[in-house]
């Protein structure tokens, strides 16, 4: 489940996978054409993914991004992109 609470100065975007738990966090702040990422609660899979989305989203908004990913197997490639896509969706919205 894919949940994207917007604020005015960035989004908190929550990816679960069965009960609905805080998990693996990362926060990115974008200014400008710069991005500053920082790990708050470290993954034991899907770094690179969970960084991927804060990142694209802090700097596409422009704001502060902060996603927290709880799920209970890795995801695929295939299901990344599909995540991805549902948020970029909601977030341009």
């Amino acid at each position: 489940m894919v949940q994207v609470l917007p604020f005015d100065n960035g989004n908190f975007i929550s990816i679960t996978e069965g009960k609905e738990k805080i998990g693996a966090m990362v926060v990115s702040i974008g200014s400008g054409t710069r991005t500053s990422t920082a790990t708050i609660i470290p993954s034991k899979s899907d770094s690179f993914f969970l960084k991927l989305v804060s990142e694209r989203v802090a700097s596409i908004t422009n704001g502060i991004c902060i996603v927290s990913l709880n799920i209970q197997k890795e995801l695929g490639l295939e299901m990344m992109k599909v995540v991805m896509n549902e948020i970029m969706e909601i977030v341009r919205q």
